[in-house]
């Protein structure tokens, strides 16, 4: 069991180990001295985890309540979040209680933002069972909902004060959403870590995964202490995510997942910055090779230049008519440009 510190404003640990999800409850009675909790989850994973937890967190001695609501893209709203709020009413949640995000990306950018609107702020744990939850979006206190506009339009930063990793809820996970786990770990190897990309095209992700997770952890942190509300630097976290959120959008949430979408946004994004001279030859190659080994879309079809940039410029990471873009210079090492809209269609160039 590994232990990494993220030393925000608001200081908090992420626990990394197997076997560890049915110590939740003394984990998080280290960090809290709630009376009440509220369990957080969707219905793929609440069905396996959340009795477990639950059972923990009573051994405790947090009385615990429950939230359960439909798995996907499509329930991350505003309708949603005030079904959690009338929960919390009903279950007594106070200040001094907590909220337990149970399950991937989703869960817990939903239950963060409850959390830190309801009563105007409410401590959380984050308890993530998907890859991509645990490398990337469990970590930095970024939560949100989508509308209809876009995705993640309306949030607030709000750090957990615990995150529970517990690489063993990996093996209940279906392969479609390891693979879209591995997008995000490719964007840290991407923009941060040559050698993490390097031993990502040498090794078997299973033989190494508990030091991956660690190493992408441990990365995110690293850029979060430096820039907790996204000023600078936390910026080239969204390597590959301003087209691969346009997608999302424009296939309605129904079509790839983030991380497929997101792998299409880093290939698009490369591929263009080779181009223009930009980004060091074969880094696309390299990189494609990579998304594919991983069985990772490099391409998406039925979507025009013109759609995909009038939907990525309605994307939060614009500022007044001009958009910021993580290019890279080289594997390993990326750079924001910020572009206006003809600029950034023709630099595109579908």
């Amino acid at each position: 069991m590994q232990t990494i510190t993220c030393g925000t404003g608001r200081s908090y640990d992420i626990i990394v180990g197997r076997d560890i999800i049915d110590k939740s409850g003394e984990l998080i009675r280290k960090v809290s001295q709630a009376k009440r909790a509220v369990i957080i989850s969707d219905t793929n994973v609440a069905p396996i985890y959340a009795d477990r937890v639950a059972g923990s967190l009573y051994s405790a001695g947090f009385e615990p309540a429950r939230a359960c609501f439909k798995a996907g893209e499509k329930s991350k709203n505003l309708n949603i979040i005030s079904e959690f709020y009338s929960i919390f009413s009903d279950a007594g949640i106070t200040r001094d209680d907590i909220i337990i995000a149970l399950g991937g990306g989703v869960t817990g950018d939903m239950a963060g933002f409850a959390a830190a609107t309801w009563l105007r702020g409410v401590d959380f744990v984050q308890i993530p069972t998907s890859l991509l939850a645990q490398v990337d979006s469990s970590v930095g206190g970024k939560t949100g909902v989508d509308l209809p506009v876009g995705k993640n339009l309306v949030g607030a930063f709000w750090q957990p004060s615990l995150v529970i990793c517990d690489i063993d809820t990996l093996k209940t996970l279906p392969e479609k959403y390891f693979t879209d786990g591995m997008a995000e770990i490719i964007k840290y190897g991407c923009i941060l870590s040559k050698s993490l990309f390097e031993k990502l095209e040498n090794f078997e992700i299973n033989s190494i995964l508990e030091d991956v997770i660690s190493e992408c952890i441990s990365l995110k942190v690293d850029v979060v202490e430096k820039d907790e509300r996204e000023s600078d630097r936390r910026r080239l976290l969204n390597f590959g995510h301003t087209i691969g959120h346009a997608i999302e959008k424009l296939q309605k949430y129904e079509g790839l997942t983030h991380g497929q979408a997101v792998a299409v946004g880093m290939a698009y994004i490369t591929k263009a910055g080779e181009i223009a001279g930009v980004t060091a030859p074969d880094t696309y190659a390299r990189l494609v090779n990579l998304l594919q080994q991983y069985s990772l879309p490099i391409e998406v079809k039925g979507i025009t230049n013109k759609q995909l940039c009038t939907a990525a410029m309605n994307d939060k990471k614009c500022t007044g008519n001009s958009i910021n873009l993580v290019l890279l210079k080289e594997i390993g090492c990326a750079f924001i440009e910020r572009m206006g809209f003809a600029e950034f269609e023709g630099f595109i160039g579908l």
